[in-house]
């Protein structure tokens, strides 16, 4: 039975990835149908779909009533974003080249909205008013990725912004409407759509199954498989793209995908569940997580003060990272 269940864990690990990627190509196909505009595509599809996987799984998690995984899976993955992805993109790449852009209007709002993510952890519960200002402040988010983005057209000097996944993703929508007509919605793009939505729900049922049956198999709490093993497996595509993007010395997408990343599962990961039931923080979410959160969120941006990410610095990332796994073990 132990095989069975870790086999079910990496199915259903799979198949949520694959089912939000249907899930956000079958709605852009359907915005661009309709004309909307790729930005608008972008900050809202593409933006809420990127973080599907890791919002379904804590979706069904409150629903089995273990809330406790919540947090543990947007610290974990949050973490996992900056030491693991931005370290071996460092690696590979030798030196990770950092746009001014990225210090100047980036960080300052990634580290204010990782204050206030630990400003309404740190009574160790999430509730629902505290749900709704985590989903005000994703609200603000689009507002603010939106106003940036019109000074940006209306101004001709306008520093350039390091892309997040979402401005990539609205490229990629501008060019299929520049070249190619808007395609005609046929069964094809709403079976997709379906399918995407369908495998979303059943991929996180399972994977909750199979965390609750390897916890109670290990006699190890729900939250550090959730931290670590479910918040790794969500992350390995940014993991991939990055990776691979530095190999290519395409610093803007290495880099770009983990700001938008990183605001989503603080914000809508941990916002929408905390609507459905109270979440509670479990110690060790608390006493290993939130801390390694706070220290890879300043070294991301003191690393990016000097405008550039070195291969040394890649290498600390990812040591810091196995001393975060090594801690959450409890091996010393």
């Amino acid at each position: 039975m132990l095989i069975f269940w870790i086999i079910i864990f990496i199915l259903s690990l799979a198949l949520l990835v694959k089912s939000a990627d249907w899930f956000v190509e079958s709605a852009e196909k359907i915005g661009l149908a309709f004309k909307m505009s790729p930005f608008v595509i972008g900050v809202t599809i593409v933006a809420i779909g990127t973080s599907f996987p890791e919002a379904a799984v804590s979706i069904f998690a409150v629903l089995k009533g273990a809330t406790e995984m919540v947090t543990a899976i947007a610290l974990g993955s949050g973490v996992a974003n900056i030491l693991l992805v931005i370290g071996l993109s460092a690696i590979v790449a030798r030196t990770l080249i950092v746009k001014r852009s990225l210090i100047d209007l980036d960080a300052p709002l990634l580290a204010t909205i990782t204050v206030l993510f630990i400003f309404i952890m740190w009574d160790r519960q999430i509730v629902f008013g505290e749900g709704v200002l985590l989903l005000l402040a994703f609200l603000v988010y689009l507002l603010y990725a939106v106003f940036q983005k019109r000074d940006e057209q209306e101004t001709p000097e306008a520093v350039e912004v390091l892309p997040s996944r979402v401005e990539r993703r609205e490229k990629e929508a501008k060019i299929k409407l520049e070249r190619v007509k808007p395609a005609k919605l046929n069964f094809k793009v709403f079976f997709f759509l379906i399918l995407g939505m369908t495998g979303l729900v059943v991929g996180a049922h399972y994977n909750i199954e199979s965390v609750l049956k390897l916890s109670d198999f290990f006699k190890i709490s729900t939250s550090l498989i959730a931290i670590t093993a479910v918040a790794v497996g969500t992350s390995l595509p940014d993991l991939v793209v990055s990776v691979v993007a530095a190999a290519k010395k395409k610093y803007e997408i290495a880099l770009g995908n983990i700001f938008g990343s990183n605001v989503f599962l603080m914000l809508i990961v941990v916002g929408i569940p905390a609507l459905i039931k109270p979440l509670v923080v479990d110690d060790l979410t608390f006493t290993v997580g939130l801390p390694f959160l706070i220290i890879a969120t300043l070294l991301f941006i003191i690393s990016g003060i000097s405008r550039r990410i070195h291969i040394w610095e890649g290498m600390m990332y990812l040591l810091v990272y196995i001393l975060f796994i090594v801690k959450l073990c409890g091996l010393f």
